[in-house]
């Protein structure tokens, strides 16, 4: 299983969705990508594999960040799996 997580600008956690294969994950981080250059204020939906019921809608233009990560069972002392964090000043 794959993650594609999301930083969010002024939002403190990423918010991820998953998929099954490295080939779909790719898709939908070069999706994101696209919608980021764009600099359009368009609304990205993507679904999640993992929990079929799970949905999101981003604004394009609030993406800060997005990684890509195989769920391979190691996560740090929090129990949340590695990657990035996003920081604003004020």
């Amino acid at each position: 299983m794959f993650t594609i997580d999301l930083t969010v600008r002024n939002t403190a956690y990423p918010i991820s969705v998953q998929r099954k294969t490295a080939e779909d994950a790719e898709a939908v981080y070069q999706l994101i990508l696209a919608a980021m250059r764009s600099g359009n204020p368009d609304i990205v939906e993507l679904k999640c594999e993992g929990k079929t019921e799970k949905k999101i809608a981003i604004r394009a233009s609030e993406i800060s960040g997005v990684q890509i990560l195989q769920k391979d069972g190691v996560t740090t002392s929090s129990g949340r799996p590695p990657g990035f964090v996003a920081l604003t000043t004020e």
